[in-house]
């Protein structure tokens, strides 16, 4: 099978081809870029309005077809513009659940020039305030439980020092407004929406789009994703499946990738995205290549594994991608064996390692599919490798091979790049899928990206096959059913109670979330501090998720190396095992 993903991956590329490539250089750094790459996400969304009335947007047992979405993402983009003066440069900040609104507010946004600011929906009003004040977005649309939040910290954001005239507009959401606020169905009206998006004179290394990722030193950073590195992405993306089933093809096998050409009715793929919006793996790599393709994408309210079975019979969906517990659950649950899952073709996901014996459940459950998943990080947009199929069975415990636009190095802890059989190192990327850098924080994007080179944080191998296996993490931080959970972030918190002396907060082992958070706590003299304390102290100071689900108070100091450093695996393994 790797002589015809080979052979496939050379025919792709070849000059003239579907997937040639050029090299240009974009400040400074030598980066490959696909020839027939549209010039920005408003290209990719006028291409696909041209779906018509084929379904677009499934949300629970709401449907839009795409004709449907057009005309609301026309009318939004027209009332930012007309309104609230947003434009080339400006930030929207969007903050839901997976409601359809998400999709509409993010084509209308990147369609004008400005920048969608994905804000976690879980973040608490502390962490949502900083995300705002750091963004400075013209305006806010959120859901109601996110009015909820913002509602308390609304004047200092609009009369602090650096106040902003912050508009709100509400989805789905029939309580009382606060001041400078409005209601979606009160001020965007399909019915009379202009014939067309407002002119908007877009450059490639524009910010698309403002995702948010875990801080090493306590707040979250907005990592800049660009419409050049989304489209290429999407590109990455395209050329992956395509490149899949070619060597399947090839091969006799099953790709596990779906066909991402849209042609015809017929061949329409169903994506379902069970994962968050306001991440890359739902956004970028579900929405941005169900929207190119005139596929339809399904999302629910909230994860549950037998409403997933049900919609997967219901919708026909043909591919699944979320965290891999979600696969898991959905494989054990009861209702598996009950529900037509036969239009699935491929499963899996990302934001997780998937474990070898999942790959394998996976191939074994699906009858007409195959396993797939990917591996990369908000900072390059979504994928970094990808792997499916019967290539993905025979190595389940690699991610896949780099995409054709990134150049890839191994570094060890000096720097030094490393090769050779065995060789381990972090995983270095560079290309037009690494991020512009990140928001308003020039040290934080020198120390992550330097020359072009984006440091993943993670220990990799490379095999002669030319595909990369994680063996690692260089990042002191904890991945937790797809979030990034760092460690320093939730001890900054836990050492904010005045019983603590000692902290180390570590990643453990978990079956269906993959890490859980864990901290080794050493309490300070006659302190009573116990765990339904500390987790009721963290309540509201950090998201749910980063709030630790296994503590340890121990009775002597913390272990430490001669720099004073804690040894967190030297913890882990004395408390875990």
């Amino acid at each position: 099978m790797i002589e015809e993903y080979t052979e496939a991956w050379n025919e792709l590329t070849a000059p003239g081809a579907q997937f040639a490539m050029s090299e240009i250089d974009v400040r400074g750094v030598p980066i490959r870029v696909f020839d027939a790459a549209p010039p920005s996400m408003r290209f990719v969304w006028e291409l696909a309005a041209g779906y018509g009335d084929r379904d677009y947007v499934v949300y629970e047992d709401e449907r839009y077809t795409y004709a449907e979405a057009d005309a609301i993402i026309r009318a939004l983009a027209a009332h930012l513009v007309d309104v609230h003066g947003v434009g080339h440069g400006d930030r929207v900040a969007v903050s839901m659940r997976n409601y359809a609104e998400w999709v509409f507010s993010y084509w209308a946004i990147v369609s004008i020039g400005a920048a969608c600011v994905g804000m976690n929906a879980w973040w608490t009003s502390d962490e949502t305030k900083y995300g705002l004040s750091d963004s400075r977005p013209k305006v806010l649309i959120c859901d109601g439980e996110r009015v909820e939040r913002v509602a308390p910290i609304l004047d200092d954001l609009r009369n602090g020092d650096d106040g902003q005239p912050l508009h709100i507009i509400t989805v789905r959401y029939d309580g009382d407004l606060p001041d400078g606020a409005t209601r979606w169905n009160d001020v965007i009206d399909p019915a009379t929406a202009p014939a067309t998006l407002p002119p908007a004179d877009i450059d490639p290394d524009d910010d698309a789009c403002i995702f948010y990722t875990s801080g090493t030193t306590g707040f979250p950073k907005g990592a800049q994703l660009t419409h050049r590195g989304s489209v290429h992405n999407l590109l990455d993306l395209a050329f992956m499946a395509a490149v899949g089933a070619s060597a399947a093809a090839k091969a006799g096998a099953e790709s596990g990738m779906p066909d991402l050409s849209g042609e015809g009715d017929e061949k329409q793929n169903v994506f379902m995205a069970p994962t968050p919006l306001f991440h890359v793996t739902a956004n970028n790599c579900l929405l941005h290549p169900a929207t190119i393709s005139g596929a339809r994408i399904v999302l629910t309210y909230k994860w549950d594994a037998g409403r997933a079975l049900e919609l997967i019979e219901r919708e026909g969906v043909t591919n699944f991608s979320g965290v891999p517990t979600m696969s898991r659950e959905m494989l054990m649950h009861p209702d598996w064996e009950t529900r037509d899952t036969s239009s699935v073709v491929g499963m899996g996901g990302g934001g997780a390692p998937l474990q070898p014996d999942l790959v394998a459940k996976i191939d074994k459950s699906l009858a007409g599919g195959a396993p797939s998943t990917g591996y990369g990080l908000t900072e390059t947009h979504g994928i970094a490798t990808a792997n499916s199929g019967a290539l993905y069975t025979s190595k389940p415990s690699s991610c896949g091979r780099i995409v054709p636009v990134l150049d890839h190095k191994l570094i060890d802890d000096a720097g030094n790049e490393v090769s050779g059989d065995g060789a381990r190192g972090e995983l270095c990327v560079r290309g037009s899928v690494v991020i512009k850098g990140y928001l308003n924080r020039p040290e934080a994007t020198a120390e992550a990206i330097e020359d072009g080179w984006f440091r993943t944080g993670d220990i990799a191998e490379v095999d002669a096959d030319g595909f990369v296996y994680i063996v690692d993490r260089a990042k002191d931080m904890v991945l937790r059913g797809g979030e990034n959970v760092y460690c320093s972030e939730v001890e900054a918190a836990v050492y904010e109670h005045p019983d603590v002396a000692e902290a180390a907060v570590f990643g453990v082992p978990d079956d269906r979330l993959g890490e859980i958070v864990g901290v080794a706590i050493v309490r300070a003299p006659d302190a009573t501090l116990d765990d339904e304390g500390l987790r009721g102290f963290l309540d509201g100071k950090l998201a749910k998720f980063k709030i630790p689900e296994r503590i340890w108070f121990l009775d002597e100091a913390l272990p430490r190396n001669a720099s004073g450093k804690f040894l967190k695996r030297e913890l882990r393994e004395t408390l875990v095992g």
